[in-house]
């Protein structure tokens, strides 16, 4: 209906996964070129988790797209099928004619077959959608098709794709010897708000859109909020609200058009803080409110000795001192939040080194004010030559130096880059100073589609659990900002 209006030669925003729609932003490129490899040089089962509408069927049309020739695919559409269902799905895969067989003859029909293939150079990968709708007896019979081997090579490869509940089903006790056999683990990102304005406008060019960008950022904000960066949901907004805006004769998305959709979709914001959020909020509190309380008590024996001297303060004074001194309120809430850990530092931490100078190391003289103690300077050395190189550089080298020492196993990717812009870099590098984690960030130069670009990396971790497990304690505005993925060296 809409599509004449904004020059559009198809929809944009189907839901129905369409492989020339494929957004290789927030960790899916990633994920997808990370599959391929896998399924090309490793072995071992993967898994592939994801929130409802957030892609995983999407990944898996794109999967079976990109595959070399060598490898064939299943592809079990249905995952509510018994043991015996699933079986027949696999041999009628192959090819096999096995109507009425029992299930021990099926078995070594499948195997005399995948010997076939392997010896003719091929791979076989099964390919499970809503893996987490499976029942556990069809899962433990995928364990048991995957321990078939010639030799030492493995005859069957499976992907399993499925909804977070899929976890908790592997966290079964009877299902540990399923989950000792997943080699690699990725979890799909929701779509940060940074990265929500690209995919709408990479949908809208593939349907053959060449205006300027039209989604306002009050659209967007709305948007992001109420999908909680789902695609699915993301698409379903925008369609309604390209259809909103059209019926209106205007070629901008504004709010009021998303919020036509949200009621045509029933869609709300969330107004529930979730409790990780709660329980910030309420440190945060609870400092400031401490910080007031400190103040008031070391205010109370100096306004006492001033009436003591004879010398009371004015209310014009008083009034003149908190209007030159207005972070005085705030101090002792920094302070206390700097000594703590955890990202209530981050947020309470002061905007402006002018009042909590490291370098006089006094307190401002309107008042008792405790000083945060600042972070050290990164990358001190002796090296004159290290200590005048940019951050760029300095974090670049941090990079290399984490690659040659081999000690860390995995890290936590913020974001990438396919054109490596220092500026831009530089900048940030100086916002994680100001945050007291650049020592955290590592450079990796990298290579995209014959492109030299950039990783941009936090942390350096032992194991790929302990990089997932560390992404809760990443800067809450990095969590807001990126779509973090697991980097395994």
């Amino acid at each position: 209906m809409y599509l004449e209006h904004f020059g559009l030669t198809e929809p944009p925003f189907r839901i129905t996964p369409v492989t020339e729609f494929f957004f290789s932003g927030a960790n899916r490129g990633e994920i997808l070129d990370a599959l391929i490899y896998s399924l090309s040089e490793a072995e071992g089962i993967i898994k592939v988790s994801g929130e409802v509408g957030s892609g995983k069927t999407m990944l898996c049309r794109m999967l079976l797209e990109r595959l070399p020739d060598h490898i064939e695919t299943i592809y079990l559409a249905n995952p509510s099928l018994s043991r015996e269902e699933m079986l027949y799905a696999i041999a009628d895969g192959l090819g096999l004619s096995i109507d009425g067989e029992r299930v021990g003859v099926i078995m070594r029909n499948i195997e005399n077959k995948l010997e076939e293939k392997a010896r003719e150079g091929k791979r076989i990968v099964v390919l499970v959608d809503e893996a987490h709708a499976m029942p556990l007896d069809t899962l433990e019979e995928l364990r048991l098709l995957y321990n078939l081997q010639v030799g030492n090579a493995k005859l069957l490869q499976i992907i399993l794709f499925g909804q977070p509940e899929l976890n908790a089903k592997l966290d079964q006790p009877n299902m540990r010897q399923l989950k000792d056999r997943i080699v690699h683990h990725f979890h799909m990102q929701p779509l940060s708000r940074n990265i929500l304005e690209n995919y709408l406008m990479f949908r809208m060019r593939t349907a053959g859109y060449h205006g300027p960008n039209i989604f306002s950022p009050t659209a967007l904000k709305l948007i992001a909020q109420t999908s909680h960066g789902l695609m699915r949901r993301v698409n379903i907004l925008a369609d309604k609200s390209l259809l909103a805006a059209f019926v209106e004769d205007t070629h901008n998305i504004e709010a009021r058009h998303v919020k036509a959709a949200m009621r045509d979709s029933e869609l709300n914001v969330a107004l529930k803080l979730s409790g990780k959020k709660l329980l910030l909020r309420s440190a945060v509190a609870a400092m400031f409110l401490l910080g007031l309380a400190t103040w008031w008590i070391l205010d109370k024996p100096q306004t006492a000795l001033q009436q003591t001297q004879g010398k009371p303060s004015t209310p014009d004074n008083s009034s003149t001192l908190a209007a030159a001194q207005p972070e005085n309120a705030l101090a002792p809430p920094a302070a206390v939040a700097n000594q703590t850990t955890g990202s209530a530092a981050d947020i309470l931490k002061p905007p402006s080194a002018s009042v909590l100078s490291p370098a006089s190391n006094q307190a401002p003289k309107a008042g008792p004010v405790i000083v945060a103690t600042a972070p050290s300077a990164p990358l001190a050395s002796n090296n004159p030559a290290v200590n005048k190189a940019s951050l760029f550089e300095q974090r670049l080298e941090a990079g290399k130096k984490l690659i040659e020492q081999k000690k860390a196993i995995a890290s936590i990717q913020l974001f990438y880059t396919e054109e490596v812009n220092k500026g831009r870099i530089e900048g940030f590098l100086k916002r994680a100073s100001a945050l007291g984690k650049l020592p955290e960030i590592y450079l990796l130069p990298a290579t995209f589609g014959g492109k030299n670009g950039l990783r941009v990396l936090y942390g350096a971790y032992p194991s790929i659990e302990a990089a997932r497990n560390a992404v809760k304690d990443l800067p809450p505005r990095y969590q807001e900002a990126f779509a973090t993925s697991t980097y395994t060296f």
